[in-house]
This record gives structure tokens, C-alpha cells and sequence, in this order.
């Protein structure tokens, strides 16, 4: 559990149970101290099997760089899950490169989640409904996502808002010496 979030859980232990406040934002830039709880976030969401591609948690210095990247690619947004003001997970808005005008009308959420320590409060379903917000602004038509046959949870959570499921790769990914089977999804976005 992040430091803020114990310390927020020792304050009032015995005020019964405590309201949080759950907040998802678009980050132009990361604080320092934004960036040591995404850091911290990822790595247990890695931890619990809901990572980005890795699957054992990166040096603190390479999840840094990562997310100082993402920053910097005009193409990407990133949006921060809070809960009691600390940043406990994340996902990203991806929109095709200029020149790729056939796929222009689509976007793809990739690489969300929350951590296994602020999950219940409803930051999964809020960020991907604020980058399926993001990407209408945009004008996007479609968001697609894909992700591990083994992530129910996010599975059931994208069927809930309306995600099609139109394939799967049986080979999708390798972990623990084995492969994984992946799901893909789109939606249609509002006009």
C-alpha cells in the first residue's frame, strides 16, 4: 500500500468506514511525486498479473523513463486514476500516426489498469470512461482494446460498457512458460 494511502488509513481508524475520493484525470506532465506512485502502482498491478506487456515488475528507473515517454509522444495521453489524491493506476489514449488516414477514425485504450491496493472504488470503469470521452473528443468513431484471456475481471468490466469482442489470439502472450490466449474488443463511440 502506497505511503500516502496508509498513512489516510491510520489517521481515523476508528471513524468506521471511510469515504474516498476517486478521481481519473488526463496528466500533461508528472510530478515527481506522481511518478513514484505510478511507479509503485504499476508495478503491483504487474505483480498481480494486469501488466502492459511486462510480467515481472521493471527497475524503478525503467518504469520512470517509460512513463516520462509516454509523456513526450504527441500521439499518446495519459490518464492518472487517484484515490485520496495519490495515483493508483493509469491507462492511455493512443490515436494513429498523421499519416495513417485510413485508421483515423479509431483510437485504442492500451495498457490500463488500476492497482490490486485501490481496486473496488470504481477507478477501472472511470478511466475507461474518461478516455472513451477523450477519444470522442478527437473525433474518434471506434476505441479498440486487446488484452490477456486471463484478466476476467477487465473482461467483464469492458463487456459492461459495451466492448464487441470480435477475436482472440491463442498465442497472445508468454508468461510463466506458458502462452496465454488474448481477446480483442472495440466499441463504437457516440456521436
Amino acid at each position: 500500500m502506497p505511503r500516502a494511502l496508509a498513512r489516510a488509513a491510520m489517521t481515523h481508524p476508528q471513524a468506521g468506514p471511510k469515504t474516498h475520493e476517486a478521481l481519473v484525470e488526463r496528466a500533461g506532465s508528472l510530478s515527481e511525486s506522481d511518478l513514484s506512485d505510478l511507479c509503485e502502482a504499476a508495478a503491483a498491478a504487474i505483480i498481480e498479473g494486469g501488466g502492459f506487456g511486462w510480467v515481472r515488475p521493471q527497475p524503478r528507473p525503467v518504469l520512470e523513463s517509460y512513463f516520462r515517454g509516454v509523456c513526450l509522444v504527441p500521439e499518446r495521453a495519459l490518464f492518472l486514476a487517484r484515490l485520496d489524491g495519490t495515483v493508483v493506476g493509469s491507462a492511455q489514449l493512443l490515436r494513429p500516426p498523421r499519416n495513417n488516414e485510413a485508421q483515423a477514425f479509431a483510437a485504442t485504450l492500451m495498457h490500463a489498469f488500476v492497482a490490486p491496493y485501490a481496486r473496488g472504488h470504481g477507478l477501472a470503469r472511470a478511466l475507461t470512461l474518461r478516455v472513451e470521452e477523450a477519444a470522442a473528443a478527437t473525433g474518434a468513431k471506434v476505441l479498440n482494446l486487446d488484452l490477456r484471456a486471463t484478466q476476467t475481471a477487465a473482461i467483464a468490466l469492458y463487456e459492461s460498457l459495451g466492448y464487441v469482442r470480435w477475436g482472440a489470439h491463442p498465442a497472445y502472450a508468454h508468461v510463466g512458460g506458458q502462452d496465454v490466449a488474448g481477446l480483442f474488443y472495440f466499441k463504437r463511440l457516440a456521436e
